[in-house]
């Protein structure tokens, strides 16, 4: 019998990550192959579209599975337009600007991620002195381990094309994986998800042994059936 060709998996991190938040995600070796996607340094005033199209370069076989967290499933939806894909699944993200919270909405019409202080991104050693507390000790580590992407000219980038994504309707065919307790895209504005209960913003790292159990699955099928419920 001939043997079934790899499934080629390309991971894209969330806004500001290192892609080594998948590095305990593991799937089958003798049908898929994992690929992580690092951030480019954006060109100046550079479109989303043309920004996925540089993405879409570092992508080197056919008909690909494309996972993207928080912003990084936005741009594997946007390279999806360029390209054909075997299964686009985005985690802890938003499939239309519809999905965005009232925060988001808001500062995308007042322009208000214009002045946030995204220099301070560079200065996690300083706040990790100064922490209160064993739980934001933690959480400035965590940060510090994945959050590794703090050129100010990425961030401001990144954050005016998150706020400012021009997607009025869902693209048909995206897999979307949520947690209910995601305090950054809030569940309540998530319509047709693969919810995980408990999860967070950051269940792909506290919550890799669910990924683990059950991404085959979606990749294979597009869903999960009888285990998690499914929000329409």
């Amino acid at each position: 019998m001939k043997k079934a060709p790899i499934i080629h998996v390309y991971c894209m991190p969330g806004l500001a990550a290192n892609p080594t938040i998948f590095e305990r995600i593991q799937l089958p070796e003798e049908k898929y192959e994992i690929h992580w996607l690092d951030w480019l340094l954006p060109k100046p005033k550079e479109s989303l579209k043309d920004y996925s199209l540089r993405m879409c370069e570092r992508v080197k076989h056919e008909e690909p599975v494309l996972i993207g967290v928080s912003f990084g499933g936005v741009i594997v939806q946007e390279m999806a337009r360029f390209m054909q894909v075997k299964r686009v699944i985005i985690i802890s993200s938003v499939k239309s600007e519809k999905e965005l919270p009232r925060r988001m909405r808001l500062a995308r019409c007042t322009k208000l991620f214009k002045v946030l202080p995204t220099s301070l991104a560079g200065h996690l050693d300083a706040f990790e002195t100064i922490a209160y507390g064993e739980f934001m000790k933690k959480r400035l580590k965590l940060y510090k381990k994945y959050m590794s992407i703090t050129d100010t000219r990425y961030l401001d980038w990144a954050i005016e094309r998150m706020v400012c994504w021009d997607q009025p309707e869902p693209t048909p065919g995206v897999v979307h994986i949520h947690g209910d307790k995601d305090l950054i895209f809030p569940y309540k504005y998530i319509k047709g998800c693969i919810t995980v209960p408990g999860g967070t913003h950051v269940m792909i790292i506290n919550r890799f042994r669910w990924f683990n159990e059950h991404l085959e699955e979606i990749i294979e099928t597009g869903k999960l059936i009888g285990k998690e419920e499914f929000r329409n």
